[in-house]
């Protein structure tokens, strides 16, 4: 199984620290953001990854990570998104060739998680078909896709809604097998103008194939003020993904 960190975007809900570099490699406590998606894989026994990224400060995650000898890797591949307001499934498209085929697995790259995936891995490497989603109890649902749960199963996800069904965020840590491009690229905007990740996972819950698995432990995203002033508080106070 491969890995694909998706890590471009304009980062404008972080302004003014995003004008002079990607959101992805501003400091979350100790070390940059990048670090924790890449650790989050490596954790799980996943040493094929690939990074995908835009904007004018694409080269800079080559300086930082180099052939991400840092993490044990022989090699990190990079992928660059034109663009970076297209929405994470057009990221996403970026890594078909990379996969060639094989099941990945897909970190947003301002995730950071506490625990470690390697069991929910595990599970998706056995499973025949499909994808596999991880949830989380939020408290502000509205700001995620929010899936709804029946006999369970996921029955529906719903793209931050007015009125979630559920409290049960999708956090940004997807697997799936080689059909995920060929969903990718019959999607059409958003409202928002975006390919939406959540559509995707509405695809596979149609085939009655996406499976789910509750995330133990704490998760955040770092992709406002707020939630990155968060996560760097709950990494100072217990560690996530050390190297």
């Amino acid at each position: 199984m491969k890995g694909v960190i998706l890590a471009g975007g304009l980062g404008t809900r972080m302004l003014p620290m995003t004008k002079v570099t990607n959101k992805h490699l501003l400091p979350v406590y100790d070390r940059p953001m990048i670090y924790y998606p890449i650790q989050c894989l490596v954790n799980a026994d996943i040493r094929d990854i690939m990074i995908v990224t835009g904007g004018n400060r694409a080269g800079h995650f080559l300086e930082l990570l180099g052939s991400g000898e840092e993490f044990g890797l022989k090699a990190l591949h990079y992928a660059y998104q034109d663009g970076g307001n297209a929405g994470i499934a057009d990221a996403l498209r970026r890594a078909e060739h990379f996969a060639d085929g094989e099941k990945i697995i897909v970190v947003l790259g301002d995730n950071i998680i506490e625990n470690n995936i390697a069991a929910a891995v595990q599970s998706f490497r056995q499973q025949e078909r499909g994808a596999k989603v991880l949830l989380k109890q939020v408290e502000d649902p509205q700001r995620f896709g929010v899936a709804e749960i029946a006999n369970n199963k996921i029955v529906s996800i719903e793209e931050k809604p007015k009125n979630p069904k559920s409290d049960l965020a999708v956090i940004g840590i997807y697997m799936y097998d080689a059909q995920v491009f060929d969903f990718a690229k019959q999607l059409k905007p958003s409202a928002r103008g975006e390919l939406e990740i959540t559509d995707v996972n509405n695809a596979y819950i149609q085939q009655n194939t996406l499976t789910y698995e509750i995330l133990q432990g704490w998760w955040t995203d770092a992709g406002t003020i707020e939630s990155h002033y968060r996560a760097t508080q709950l990494i100072a106070q217990g560690g996530a993904n050390k190297i």
